[in-house]
């Protein structure tokens, strides 16, 4: 399975058990086809995440589209077509915001870009709720790592 020709659909709570058991840094990055902020971002995540490999750094892109286009292939078309290599790629299988964003981050209000910044072995948490430009971006793997 090459990276970027596929996603996995995932519910919130698996997707919080799944990144809180990794190792190293992990970024999940909340995004959507429709939110040109965050098409946007997700070139210098990805450049970000390329930088940082040799670190362990995992990049994953969380999807919040609808089931619709998950189901038809059209979320799955998107991705080979934008070609994002490096990263994992998750579609946030729920509906309900209300259910879904306390269970990510409980200030978190559902916009996007969103970003998660998260390291076990240093007791990291750090979620941000707007983009974030190459430098933050950088500077916000950079003090997980500390």
């Amino acid at each position: 399975m090459a990276i970027g020709q596929s996603i996995t659909p995932v519910k919130a709570p698996a997707l919080t058990e799944q990144y809180r058991q990794q190792q190293g840094v992990v970024v999940l990055n909340f995004w959507s086809t429709w939110c040109k902020p965050c098409i946007d971002e997700i070139p210098h995540f990805l450049a970000a995440a390329k930088k940082w490999k040799d670190k362990g750094v995992q990049l994953w892109l969380i999807s919040q589209d609808t089931d619709e286009l998950y189901e038809n292939g059209k979320l799955l078309q998107f991705l080979k077509n934008k070609k994002w290599q490096g990263a994992r790629h998750f579609w946030l299988n729920e509906t309900n915001a209300d259910y879904y964003c306390p269970i990510i981050d409980a200030k978190w209000s559902g916009a996007i870009p969103s970003t998660l910044v998260y390291n076990r072995q240093k007791n990291y948490y750090r979620f941000y709720e707007e983009p974030l430009s190459p430098e933050a971006l950088d500077a916000a793997i950079e003090q997980a790592f500390q």
